[in-house]
């Protein structure tokens, strides 16, 4: 039986992406996905889900950074334009919102990308007999 197939004894969640986004295990939506801030654990100690075919990648980090860029940036033309404060504002403004909206959802981006490539059983490209690389 396929690894991320549904488990007889641990029937596959209803929404696997409220799993990931709360950082639970995309199938039976109970164990815990990661062990420390980013890291995945090996496996998912209710259902036991092999987590070795998750690799997010830096797709995570690309759609939070791009997010966080654009408030950034339009907050601060913004009150550039508005109210033109000096320097020393700027940064007392934007260096915690920057923290704020690249760390807060870079876990739960993490968690549904590995949610939506368990779902939708991606793995790897591969190249078939007569391909060229």
């Amino acid at each position: 039986m396929d690894e991320r197939t549904d488990h007889p004894a641990h029937p596959a969640v209803s929404n696997p992406l409220a799993a990931g986004l709360r950082g639970r295990c995309p199938r039976c939506g109970q164990g815990r996905l990661f062990s420390g801030f980013l890291t995945v654990r090996p496996t998912c100690e209710v259902c036991g889900l092999d987590f070795a075919f998750i690799d997010s990648g830096d797709g995570p980090a690309f759609f939070v950074m791009s997010f966080s860029g654009f408030v950034v940036v339009a907050a601060a033309l913004i009150t550039e334009i508005m109210v033109q404060p000096p320097f020393w504002v700027h940064a007392a403004l934007w260096l915690p919102l920057i923290l704020i909206t690249t760390l807060a959802p870079l876990r739960p981006s993490k968690g549904l990308m590995i949610a939506l490539q368990y779902r939708h059983k991606a793995e790897e490209g591969r190249f078939g007999p007569g391909d060229m690389p």
